[in-house]
This record gives structure tokens, C-alpha cells and sequence, in this order.
């Protein structure tokens, strides 16, 4: 492979991929290290695959049902007899049960099939969550991922990169999700079309790999392609709970090219909100004086133990306020567990709320929380785009674990630090 001009973390994985010497804006055809369906995207990508009459490449295709999870009614029973019956007649040993998986990308994680250096694409579009962990890792079609189920091949059109440049130390209660959503504020939802964000500076250092993979998460929100971190210290450590080896730092070149430079101050960022009906409608909590009918903590962007401790550490001796539900949805059986065995649940429990096992559930209006009409929910989910939890007319309103915590408590969109204050 030629290496003639200085790379960004997407050029050169994708350089690596493809044996090529990729250049932003090229097409290149690039080797697939993992591939993953759920029970809404498989069912298109099994069809598509068996028309083809081949065999599949099995070690790099995983199958995670986790939308309608558990099964809701016969439509999405059948949708996950699909799935199950495709790992049986392929011996698809990447699958994952009910009860054993969870919200696909917390499950990717949770198994390092997402790792440094990677190439990982996934039939869903919040795929780019594994640049958290410095991975080139997007969202596909299922016919996309039908073809490398065949192949282990895809093809890709190299992203033009957005440095975001992170300095400082976020506040208390601040996180990753605060700082998507002032980014996506700021440039708008197709702000980052096609484009990749690439976060460097020394800001970094201060986001928790959970802080970083929900700020990838949401990449697609502003139209990203990828979202990609930089591998550090941090980013090893995570990797050797989840993957022993087989994985590589992926940094930037000096002098790579970027067709915009944005930055920011952690320690000046603020508990955001984004109102409806766009993630890009981003305001500061402080600002937002809305009474609410659910709070719901979970989904594959802010459903970590990380998220679920601060939530605790927020309410901890208090109630869910009497005319609010609350409903706390960990992303995968392992944290699920790891809630249960630090007493997380139970305090959530006596508390007031509604715990639940790992499902993408109401994230995307399928169960477990859906909203009648005119009723508000601050979410920790990724989107809040009309009729997205629930009824048309129902309101979602997007923010951090620390804040739908807080709400819950007041009974109405909260900035935590206003709840210490009040103690």
C-alpha cells in the first residue's frame, strides 16, 4: 500500500482496509472486519443474502435482536424467528438471545467486535457509536450488509474530516451527551453530511470512553458518517475488559487535511437540552422550563453503567416526583448485572422507577414507554424527531443521564446542579 499524502483516522483505515492509498472523496473497496443486523434490519439483509446462493462469511457476521426486545407482538416475533433461524442454518455463532445480548451497540462493545483500528459497519444507523473507541465504523443498508455477509468486502466513499478540537475539563454532571449536543446546535443536523468528526486537543483526556461513545453516537444526528476518537490510555484500558489484543492505535497524521476546524472549552460547556423536534435544537437546561410526563434513562447512546451511576448519584435519598414515570433500561445484560450487583437497581427501584431489561424499547416509539398524545419525556436517547417515542402530538426532549435524573425528581426538565442547590 502507498502512503503518499498525510492521513486522517479515516483515510487510513480506510487506507489499511483497502490496500489503497485513500484519499477523501475516493471510492475505495475495503475489507469488513465485523458486520451486525438487529431483528428490524436482518430480516431485508437475510433475504437479499440468500438470493445470492452463496456461503456466508460467518466469524465476521453478528446478529443482535434488541428492538423489539422482548418481542411485542406476532409481527415482531416473527422478525426474530428470521433472525434465529438464519443463525441456525448458517451456525452463526456471533448471535445473541434474548437475555443474553442486549441494545445491539452496547452488545458490539461488550464483546469487542468494535476495537482500534477497525472497520465495522451495521445495518442501523447509530453504528458510528464504536468510533468511541477509535473505529471507522457506519451505518448501511441491509442489502449493503447482505453483501458482506457474502464477501466480507464493501465498498466506501472516503469522508472528508471535521477536526474538533476539545480543551479543558467538563463540569460536574457534564458529559459527552452536553457536548454532542452543543456541536450538533451549532452546525445544524446536515452540518456534517458525509463528513467524518475527528476529536483531537487535550480536552480529550477529560471524556470517559462512555463520554466518548455517546459523543460518536450521535454523529449521524449532524449527518456524520463517523464520529472517531483519537486511542489513548483510556481508550486501551476499556479495550482490555472487553478485547485481550488484535487491536492498533489508528492516529492522525501531522499535517492531514480538514475541510473545517471546530473547537471547544469543556470546562465552559453547560447540562444541555435539545427540544423538539430536532436534536439540533439545543438550548441549556437552565433555559428550559418544561413540565414533563416521563423521564427515561437508557438506549445505546446513555445506557452504560457510567450513565446509570451518575443518574443514582443525582437522585440518591430523593423520589420520582408523584405525576412522572420513570423508566431505566440498561444497555446489555452485562450492565444490567453490573447495575444489580452495585445496588444501582434497587435504588432506582425504591425510588419510584421502572427498571427494565436491556431493549431498544421506546427509544424508537416500538414499547416499553410510549407516549400518548401530549405528553412531554426528557430522554437520554439520540433522536426527537415528531411521533419518534410515541403519538405525534407527544414531545421528546433530549438530554444526559444527570439531567433526565434531575427531571424526574422535580417533575419537570431540570439542570442538576439547581437540585443541589435546592437541598
Amino acid at each position: 500500500m502507498r502512503t503518499g499524502h498525510a492521513k486522517t483516522i479515516s483515510e487510513k483505515i480506510l487506507s489499511m482496509k483497502s490496500g489503497h492509498d485513500a484519499h477523501a472523496g475516493e471510492i475505495v473497496e475495503a475489507e469488513v472486519d465485523h458486520v451486525m443486523v438487529n431483528d428490524v434490519t436482518g430480516p431485508l439483509a437475510f433475504q437479499e443474502f440468500e438470493a445470492l446462493g452463496c456461503e456466508p462469511v460467518r466469524d465476521r457476521i453478528v446478529l443482535i435482536p434488541d428492538h423489539f426486545v422482548p418481542n411485542k407482538d406476532v409481527a415482531s416475533a416473527q422478525q426474530a424467528k428470521e433472525m434465529r433461524d438464519f443463525a441456525k442454518k448458517w451456525g452463526i455463532k456471533n448471535y445473541y438471545e434474548v437475555g443474553r445480548g442486549g441494545v445491539c451497540h452496547q452488545v458490539m462493545l461488550d464483546h469487542g467486535f468494535a476495537y482500534p483500528g477497525a472497520l465495522v459497519v451495521g445495518a442501523d444507523s447509530h453504528t458510528c457509536t464504536y468510533g468511541g473507541v477509535n473505529a471507522f465504523a457506519t451505518g448501511v443498508g441491509s442489502s449493503e450488509a447482505a453483501a458482506v455477509f457474502a464477501t466480507g468486502r464493501l465498498w466506501f466513499k472516503v469522508p472528508e474530516s471535521i477536526k474538533v478540537m476539545l480543551k479543558g475539563r467538563p463540569s460536574k454532571y457534564v458529559g459527552g451527551k452536553d457536548l454532542v449536543l452543543k456541536i450538533i446546535s451549532d452546525i445544524g443536523v446536515d452540518g456534517a453530511t458525509y463528513k467524518a468528526f475527528e476529536f483531537a486537543g487535550t480536552g480529550v483526556a477529560a471524556l470517559t470512553v462512555s463520554d466518548r461513545l455517546s459523543v460518536s453516537n450521535m454523529a449521524i444526528e449532524a449527518g456524520a458518517k463517523a464520529g472517531i476518537f483519537p486511542c489513548d490510555a483510556a481508550t486501551v484500558a476499556y479495550m482490555k475488559t472487553v478485547r485481550k489484543d488484535g487491536f492498533k492505535a489508528t492516529l492522525a497524521d501531522d499535517g492531514a487535511k480538514y475541510c473545517q476546524t471546530l473547537e471547544y472549552d469543556l470546562s465552559s460547556l453547560e447540562s444541555m437540552v435539545a427540544l423538539p423536534h430536532l436534536p439540533s435544537n439545543g438550548r441549556k437546561a437552565r433555559d428550559v422550563d418544561v413540565t414533563i410526563d416521563q423521564a427515561y434513562l437508557g438506549s445505546c447512546t446513555n445506557g452504560r453503567i457510567e450513565d446509570l451511576r451518575l443518574a443514582v448519584e443525582v437522585m440518591r435519598g430523593r423520589k420520582v416526583h408523584p405525576e412522572v414515570r420513570m423508566i431505566v433500561v440498561p444497555a446489555s445484560v452485562k450492565v444490567f448485572e453490573q447495575a444489580m450487583n452495585e445496588g444501582l437497581l434497587a435504588e432506582f427501584s425504591r425510588a419510584g422507577a421502572f427498571v427494565s431489561g436491556p431493549t431498544c424499547g421506546a427509544c424508537l416509539g416500538g414499547h416499553m414507554g410510549i407516549l400518548a398524545p401530549g405528553e412531554k419525556c426528557v430522554s437520554s436517547t439520540n433522536r426527537n424527531f415528531i411521533g419518534r417515542m410515541g403519538h405525534r402530538d407527544s414531545e421528546v426532549y433530549l438530554a444526559g443521564p444527570a439531567v433526565v435524573a434531575a427531571s424526574a425528581v422535580t417533575g419537570r426538565i431540570t439542570d442538576p446542579r439547581d437540585l443541589e442547590v435546592a437541598q
